[in-house]
C-alpha cells in the first residue's frame, strides 16, 4: 500500500509493530471502511496489540473515527493580489480586508470604470467645456 502511496509512510511505521494476525484485521477494516488510518489512529491500534487487548471492535472503532480535515495554507504573490484592488491600496491594506472577508464577499479582479478610461460621452463633454455630466 505505501508503493502504491495509499498510505502515508509514518502510519505505515506504526503498523509494522502489529502481529501479522492483527495487521490483516486492519487491512479489513481498511477495505470495508475505504480509509487507511492516520498516523494517530495508527498509534492508538498499536497501544493495545502491544498490551494484547487489541480486538476487531477495538479497531474497527479506532478507523471510523472522524479524521480532522486538512488544513491549508495558501501563499498569494503580491502582483497576483494586486488585480483584486484598487491601485490606491497599500499591501498591509490589501491583507486586512482579505482577512475580514474572501468568505463574505465574492471577488472579482479590480476593473476601473471603463478600463481606467471616461466613457466617449463624459470625456467629450469635458472637452467641449460642458458642466453637467448628463
Amino acid at each position: 500500500m505505501v508503493d502504491e502511496k495509499k498510505i502515508a509512510m509514518t502510519p505505515t511505521v506504526e503498523i509494522s509493530y502489529l502481529k501479522p494476525e492483527e495487521q490483516t484485521m486492519l487491512l479489513t477494516a481498511i477495505e470495508s471502511e475505504q480509509a487507511t488510518p492516520s498516523l494517530s489512529q495508527a498509534q492508538r491500534i498499536k497501544k493495545p496489540s502491544q498490551e494484547g487487548k487489541l480486538t476487531d471492535d477495538s479497531m474497527l472503532n479506532i478507523m471510523t473515527e472522524q479524521k480532522k480535515p486538512e488544513q491549508y495554507n495558501v501563499t498569494i504573490s503580491g502582483d497576483k493580489l494586486r488585480k483584486y484592488f484598487p491601485r490606491s491600496y497599500t499591501l498591509q491594506r490589501m491583507e486586512d480586508r482579505e482577512q475580514d472577508g474572501f468568505t463574505n464577499q465574492h471577488y472579482r479582479p479590480y476593473q476601473p470604470m471603463c478600463g481606467g478610461k471616461r466613457p466617449r460621452r463624459i470625456q467629450a463633454r469635458l472637452e467641449s467645456g460642458t458642466k453637467s455630466l448628463i
